[in-house]
């Protein structure tokens, strides 16, 4: 019986050393928790260590983020094209059902402003008549699963650096804000600024 309540005395101990590492509040010194219990930097050097790694984990997430923003980009023009060529499949079909002698109809009109680049959303018209012009672009597998991928990696970086904020340990903020600056000076250029992201 006694020996139960000295272990519970000793996990009360060690959990209660746990909780007085953690800082609530903005600090320097070292010991702070960085994701793993086993990553607890406290010596100059393995603070040193973390923070550059926190660092370069800041210009990755940049560096995703143009990534992302450039395959988005390069998605939606793949979309309008195959949304553009659907319609104009359709609209030959529709041509040769109804027997159109001009052998035009508003669709490829349609399709050619959209493949320049006009909106998906804007609603058509040529000569009175509206044309359907679809609002969502469509499921590509090709498309919509890397772009998931990428941005579900890009959000894991994300929360790491958000939890190594958390610490309120100066040296991981420093490193944080000037990695993620040091990434949007060398890749924020390549993201895509059209409204998009």
């Amino acid at each position: 019986m006694s020996h139960a309540g000295h272990g519970d005395t000793s996990g009360a101990t060690t959990g209660a050393s746990a909780h007085a590492m953690m800082v609530p509040y903005l600090h320097v010194a070292g010991g702070d928790f960085l994701f793993f219990e086993a990553w607890a930097p406290s010596s100059p050097g393995a603070l040193a260590g973390a923070t550059i790694g926190l660092f370069l984990l800041a210009v990755l997430e940049r560096y995703l983020a143009a990534v992302r923003g450039s395959f988005d980009l390069h998605w939606r023009q793949r979309a309008r094209a195959m949304t553009a060529a659907s319609e104009r499949a359709f609209s030959e079909r529709l041509n040769r059902t109804t027997g159109d002698s001009t052998g035009k109809a508003t669709a490829p009109t349609d399709i050619q402003e959209l493949s320049r680049g006009d909106s998906l959303d804007a609603p058509k018209s040529s000569r009175g008549r509206l044309s359907f012009v679809r609002h969502i672009p469509p499921f590509v597998p090709s498309h919509d699963i890397p772009r998931g991928i990428l941005f579900g990696l890009q959000m894991l970086i994300t929360y790491l650096l958000m939890l190594a904020v958390m610490t309120f340990q100066a040296a991981y903020i420093i490193g944080v804000v000037v990695g993620l600056g040091a990434g949007e000076i060398m890749f924020g250029r390549i993201t895509p600024m059209d409204g998009g992201h």
